[in-house]
């Protein structure tokens, strides 16, 4: 009997097995993400969105044990109010009645707007205001919400036809009265303050700006003013007391900025420009408002501020955390154009300089930033004293202590940006500035990587990557140290001809008593006065990362009387973890860990629940919620119960020994049903070392540049991903020595089907497989998207995404040649496949999109047309206007659906589709796609 249910119970899940889908183009779409994920304050809550592919979002709310409490399509953009009574949202329109609206040419400002949604948790009542475009709660504080009502434009009646009688006693009738005041951006839109507790709703017109403190009672606004009521100024609303202040009075036409409170909501700062004309230099002024003044007082204007400069409209406003001072910015003057000629009298010439320190392409690209550019500047607000901080001289402040120290850090690395276009290193020059005199003192020249005050502004610290140090610079006594010096606390992996970056820093204990730092595995303890250090954890003996995990947000420092909480991270299996470190005894324990990955806990804001995920290649990353112990997890969300049903895949590590010696790791990644006596076909997917996200999951998508690994292992394919390591100056050569031992320690395995094996990656990953297919037929069909494959033309491009030239990459970072191309000529020709591309006998389909803006798309040009010539099977893409990769959707799919079309055929025999065997001509472009398949 027993043999009979065993054998029924084999049969039945064979069956159930075998029912299972295979993944096609369209189940891509039936995947959810999880997006915009949050805590309640009180822990009690969980608030998420699905977002499934380019349809309408879906809102979940959850309470503790996963019961669902509420859930609404088209919902986004969830938050809590701070006594976490009440949930708030927003809901959009049905997309599919916006593109229906947009087929009909209805204009973007008369598309339906917004609705705001407020769920009450103690009456599980749900209540809907339309057309909301933005709404603000306190932060810490509750009671109140205020919402900014959209402009809703009435539908034109049609115009009758009138008969002469008609027209003849509309003329005789009185002329119309003229328009009230509209509700627009200029004149500012209506605000409705409403009483969370009351329900009682108050309408404030025509407000441009509102804010509320952060922990004081008070809502700031600014209108144009509704001339029977209201008149146009600042205003400030007591909301302990119901009372309000006309802070300050101006017209219509007075444009404000910077509007912000102190966090108790007593002080008040903004820019008003008062001045009605189109002149180009703008007038601002800075105001100030404390509690008890009946007005705003004015601080600076455009007579009173330091010469050159003037008051900023767009430097950020805020007070110190003991409100003392008052941080704002100050702009040198604009560049004023002579608006009395006419176009064909201006000539358009861009005049490029050798000796300029930027080059004119990030110049052009940096313009707008450069217009809004502001120097930090401090109001002492006991004395009134104005110190500038920040200065064409010194224009980065970092400012010490939350704003309440007396000193900033300021530096500059404009005598360094010239270098940096070939050694991507950003030297700076720093000083300190004492924020009540001006008075500034020179602390370091040519610091070849960043620097920052300790919470506390007692040190200045930083990394000096030349010398793979960390350094702290004592605020009082100006003495420097090398705290790490002859210690490993640098890239120890670093394989590029460049020098290593640091692990970063975890922060600094209470008081800037110790600030501690990372090595490959450890967390240290050091004495930014000595030196001296502790090893706080023992990972390096497991070869385990420990990383600190901020939970507090407002969090400055590490405070040693409480307990820590380290992710852990496994180099060998790759499985994660959480570690509890108690800081007072300096021990810890591990309370989690496995063949997952962790991701960083959200902590809600009044209690110790926190809610996370956890991830492999089969589990999706499904919200859970459970306390600091982790030992009672509960599962939130399940986002995609779908995918049960499909043949999916497994992920594994597996290990060989490159050509040059070196231990290697990669991942190899199964269909779900793999059987070890069958031979499947196989395509490498690379970049550089990717075996450290082994648990990552990859749900079915439309990806940008690279194979969905999902999705092919569901049609049977294997895929692997080896790890690469780098020689200087010889990439190339690298990359084959490292992926060809690979790929022949698996073909020796038995199961990969050695004649069809197909290579696929992107940028860099495109590089490589150029090169590669120099050197090798093993590979039947490649897929190489935006490629370097002319090393020579290539370093002498710009990186139009960022204005920067690409020198710096070959000398020195990503592309690894080590030097210029007269220094080291031969590396760059003998790296480049263009010279090679005879050699090529592998068919290859090229992914270059005109408007890239990191890899020079004539890069894709020079090999699809050297491939064309030589008669070499080979295809390009190019989506048009598509920068690096396609990013609009229909390009994606597009992409995608060529792609597994393209390896279908040469990697598993199936028909070639009509675009591969006659393209897809110019006069069909956008009406033909050739997606059939022809009949064998």
């Amino acid at each position: 009997m027993k043999i009979k249910i065993t054998l029924v119970f084999l049969l039945t899940s064979i069956f159930s097995f075998a029912q299972k889908k295979i993944l096609e183009h369209s189940d891509k779409s039936l995947w959810n993400k999880i997006k915009t994920e949050a805590i309640s304050p009180d822990g009690n809550y969980v608030m998420y969105t699905l977002e499934q592919g380019e349809k309408d979002t879906y809102l979940k709310i959850k309470d503790s044990k996963a019961k669902l409490i509420l859930e609404h399509d088209r919902a986004k953009n969830g938050t809590f109010t701070y006594n976490s009574e009440m949930a708030l949202f927003t809901i959009n329109a049905w997309k599919d009645s916006i593109i229906e609206l947009k087929r009909d040419k209805v204009k973007k400002e008369d598309l339906p707007k917004d609705t705001l949604g407020i769920y009450n948790f103690k009456n599980k009542s749900l209540l809907k205001i339309a057309n909301v475009s933005s709404y603000k709660t306190p932060e810490k504080w509750d009671g109140y919400l205020a919402y900014m009502l959209a402009e809703v434009k009435s539908k034109k009646k049609p115009k009758d036809s009138l008969s002469e009688d008609k027209k003849q006693d509309t003329l005789s009738q009185p002329k119309k009265k003229k328009k009230g005041k509209k509700v627009n951006k200029k004149n500012g839109y209506h605000l409705v303050l409403r009483n969370l507790d009351t329900q009682k709703e108050d309408t404030i017109k025509f407000v441009t700006h509102y804010t509320f403190a952060k922990e004081g009672h008070r809502l700031a606004y600014t209108t144009t003013g509704d001339t029977a009521n209201l008149k146009a100024g600042a205003y400030v609303l007591n909301l302990e007391n119901n009372t309000q202040t006309q802070i300050f009075e101006g017209h219509e036409k007075v444009k404000y900025y910077q509007l912000n409170f102190s966090d108790s909501g007593e002080k008040l700062g903004f820019v008003a420009d008062l001045d009605s004309t189109k002149v180009q230099e703008r007038p601002n002024e800075l105001y100030v408002w404390k509690t008890g003044d009946t007005k705003a007082n004015p601080i600076l204007n455009k007579d009173t501020a330091p010469k050159g400069y003037r008051v900023s409209a767009d430097g950020r406003l805020n007070f110190s955390e003991n409100e003392s001072k008052l941080y704002f910015g100050l702009s040198a003057p604009s560049i004023i154009k002579d608006t009395t000629l006419l176009a064909e009298e201006i000539s358009s010439v861009e005049v490029w300089t050798y000796n300029e320190s930027r080059l004119y392409t990030v110049q052009e690209l940096a313009m707008d930033r450069d217009r809004k550019k502001s120097y930090e500047t401090v109001l002492d607000l006991n004395t009134n004293k104005i110190t500038q901080l920040g200065s064409l001289t010194y224009p980065n402040v970092n400012i010490g202590d939350e704003g309440n120290s007396n000193v900033a850090l300021i530096s500059t690395p404009e005598p360094y940006y010239l270098e940096s276009q070939w050694t991507g290193i950003r030297a700076s020059d720093y000083a300190l500035v004492n924020t009540t005199t001006g008075e500034t003192k020179p602390v370091l020249n040519n610091m070849p990587g960043g620097m920052r005050l300790s919470p506390k502004a007692k040190y200045a610290y930083g990394y000096n990557q030349i010398d793979s140090t960390w350094i702290s610079y004592n605020v009082s006594t100006g003495k420097l140290i090398n705290l790490t010096k002859d210690k490993v606390f640098y890239d120890e992996l670093n394989d590029s001809p460049k020098y290593p970056r640091s692990y970063g820093v975890a922060g600094w204990t209470t008081n800037d008593k110790e600030v501690l730092i990372y090595d490959r595995f450890d967390v240290w303890s050091v004495n930014p006065d000595t030196g001296e250090m502790s090893r706080l954890t023992n990972g390096r003996e497991t070869h385990t990362q420990y990383r600190y995990m901020q939970l507090d947000e407002e969090e400055r420092h590490l405070d040693t009387d409480k307990t820590w909480l380290f992710s852990t991270f496994s180099e060998e299996t790759k499985h994660s973890g959480y570690f509890k470190y108690d800081a007072k005894r300096k021990k810890g324990s591990q309370i989690l860990e496995g063949p997952y990955k962790y991701s960083a806990p959200r902590m809600a804001q009044e209690s110790t629940e926190v809610i996370f995920t956890r991830s492999s290649f089969t589990e999706f990353p499904d919200l859970r919620y459970s306390d600091l112990s982790f030992k009672k997890q509960i599962k939130i969300s399940d986002a995609n119960p779908q995918q049960k049903d499909y043949n999916w895949g497994t992920a594994e590590l597996v290990n060989w020994t490159s050509l040059d010696g070196k231990p290697l790791k990669g991942m190899l990644i199964k269909p779900e049903n793999f059987d070890p006596s069958k031979k499947y076909p196989m395509i490498v997917n690379f970049y550089e070392r990717s075996s450290d996200r082994l648990y990552d999951h990859k749900a079915p998508s439309f990806g940008l540049s690279t194979i969905n690994y999902s999705f092919y292992t569901s049609r049977g394919y294997l895929i692997f991903n080896p790890d690469i390591e780098y020689r200087d100056g010889y990439p190339g050569e690298s990359a084959y020595n490292c992926l060809m031992p690979g790929v022949t320690s698996l073909i020796a395995k038995g199961f990969v089907d050695e004649d069809n094996i197909g290579l696929q990656g992107h940028s860099w990953g495109a590089y490589q497989i150029a090169y590669i297919i120099t050197k090798t037929d093993l590979f039947k069909a490649v897929e190489s998207g935006a490629p370097v494959v002319n090393m020579v033309s290539a370093y002498g491009g710009i990186r139009w995404g960022t204005g920067l030239s690409r020198q710096f990459q070959y000398e020195h970072t990503q592309s690894r040649i080590g030097g210029t191309p007269w220094e080291y000529p031969m590396r760059y020709i003998e790296n480049s496949p263009i010279f090679n591309l005879d050699k090529i006998n592998t068919p290859v389909l090229i992914m270059h999109n005109d408007a890239d803006g990191h890899v020079p798309w004539y890069q894709g040009i020079e090999f699809f047309v050297s491939l064309r010539r030589l008669g070499k099977p080979s295809w390009l893409l190019n989506y048009n206007g598509e920068p690096h990769w396609p990013r609009k959707l229909q390009n994606r799919k597009d992409f995608n659906l060529r792609m597994s079309q393209y390896f279908d055929h040469y990697l598993k025999g199936a028909p070639k589709p009509m675009w591969m065997e006659r393209g897809v001509p110019a006069l069909e472009k956008g009406i033909n796609q050739g997606y059939e398949l022809q009949e064998k």
